[in-house]
């Protein structure tokens, strides 16, 4: 009955193993949406910042529709505020035109053609 024990203890430990895994994943996810979470935060008080509330709103309603371009107008913000180069708060004039800028190079073309079927 040694060989039937020896089994026992060998399956016991492999599945002891997995839920120790499984853990060690669950807590490392909770890591990082935490750290996640405290990037975002720390994003929109310097958004909250450096815009007025109209252009925040503004923002925010483009999220809505178009999340890439919100988030490249967001991070293009951001670092004009940490490079220095705010001189003022942006209003919805300014954002309007950061809107534009950052849309027009951040677009892609898209050619379509239909070939004829003969």
């Amino acid at each position: 009955m040694l060989v039937g024990e020896e089994y026992y203890d060998a399956e016991l430990e492999e599945i002891k193993r997995r839920q120790m895994e499984a853990l060690l994943r669950k807590q490392e996810e909770a890591r990082r949406r935490e750290e996640e979470a405290a990037r975002e935060a720390q994003r929109q008080e310097i958004l909250r910042r450096v815009m007025t509330p109209e252009a925040r709103a503004r923002l925010a309603n483009v999220k809505l529709v178009k999340p890439e371009l919100a988030r490249a107008v967001e991070d293009y913000i951001i670092n004009l505020a940490l490079s220095g180069q705010l001189k003022e708060l942006i209003d919805e004039e300014v954002l309007k035109e950061i809107l534009y800028t950052v849309d027009v190079r951040t677009r892609r073309e898209y050619k379509i053609t239909f070939k004829e079927k003969r």
